[in-house]
């Protein structure tokens, strides 16, 4: 185990050299200026040399190599610059914008596992019965909604008709609920049937039929054996989805108003605000990358058969 998380530091190092090489160089291509957008330019008559002025304070009239080394440097200082617009720090700018997506991700795989896995589960224990066929359509139907859409539904059904819950904003718990609700549907409807197709798979193994001639009890059976085999690919779908609510559920969270990481980083886009988008790809690779280690380490807990193989090998 210690040799493994040594080669992930290591090529958590190299990955992160490359993704902030990569993505610092493409974030100078993009169309736009920043300068222009922090004065304003298209209301306010500025002059050239108030642009170059500000151009030269930003540090944006230097060469691309030296900005980026400059930007390396604070990095491994654990500095992750000011927004060009708000002249606050990014990582505290993040950490405000974390609680309220970390929230939203609770809330939707709450949603999620509270439908996908008695829905699944019920599917692969009643094959070809109504509870199937039910989980089937619900799968088929989730899937072909577009979020946002069912998103639009959801406001005008239960915000402007019915007034039971609020469409935007945050504050209450209330404010989470139709969020929530928009991304755990859609979630549900691909994991009742991951769920269902990798409990069928662990039905027909070997092992379990051996302890069914055995006599041991059918739910023992299921919850100690079948749901446990079968919990290895549900997890790495399972940290992806984590991965991609962390990262900002964008088109939910700015339908709804909901200030989490997706609405801020669409809003740092548009002002071209490059700290921000920088910082916010560093953040999120660094999650991404900590959930995939996480997520190979729990393979172990889940399959021991994992870790006597790599011993072997070794």
């Amino acid at each position: 185990m210690f040799k493994s998380i040594a080669k992930k530091f290591l090529e958590l190092v190299l990955f992160f050299l490359i993704l902030s090489f990569v993505s610092f160089c493409l974030l100078k291509l993009v169309p736009g200026d920043p300068v222009r957008s922090i004065l304003r330019v298209d209301d306010v008559a500025v002059s050239n040399q108030q642009i170059m002025n500000m151009r030269s304070q930003l540090g944006l009239d230097q060469p691309l190599p030296v900005q980026y080394g400059k930007w390396l440097v604070q990095l491994l200082q654990f500095d992750f610059g000011q927004s060009y617009l708000t002249h606050r720090p990014v990582f505290t700018e993040f950490m405000e914008k974390l609680p309220y997506t970390l929230l939203l991700t609770g809330g939707s795989l709450f949603i999620m596992l509270l439908i996908a896995l008695p829905l699944g589960t019920m599917a692969a224990l009643y094959r070809t019965r109504w509870i199937d066929r039910a989980s089937r359509v619900f799968a088929l139907i989730g899937s072909s909604i577009p979020s946002f859409w069912l998103g639009l539904l959801f406001i005008e059904w239960f915000a402007v008709k019915l007034r039971i819950l609020p469409s935007m904003g945050e504050g209450t718990a209330f404010h989470l609920v139709l969020p929530s609700l928009t991304l755990g549907l859609a979630m549900a409807a691909v994991y009742v049937r991951m769920i269902r197709a990798s409990l069928i798979e662990s039905s027909g193994q070997d092992f379990i039929k051996a302890a069914q001639a055995r006599g041991i009890s059918p739910i023992r059976i299921f919850f100690r054996h079948m749901l446990r085999h079968s919990l290895v690919p549900l997890i790495t779908v399972f940290s992806e989805s984590i991965g991609s609510l962390l990262g900002g559920t964008v088109v939910i969270e700015v339908l709804f108003a909901y200030p989490g990481l997706g609405k801020w980083i669409v809003d740092a886009i548009a002002a071209r605000d490059y700290p921000i988008i920088q910082g916010y790809t560093v953040f999120m690779a660094a999650f991404i990358v900590c959930i995939n280690i996480l997520v190979e380490l729990s393979y172990r807990w889940v399959n021991p058969e994992i870790a006597l193989k790599e011993k072997r090998l070794s």
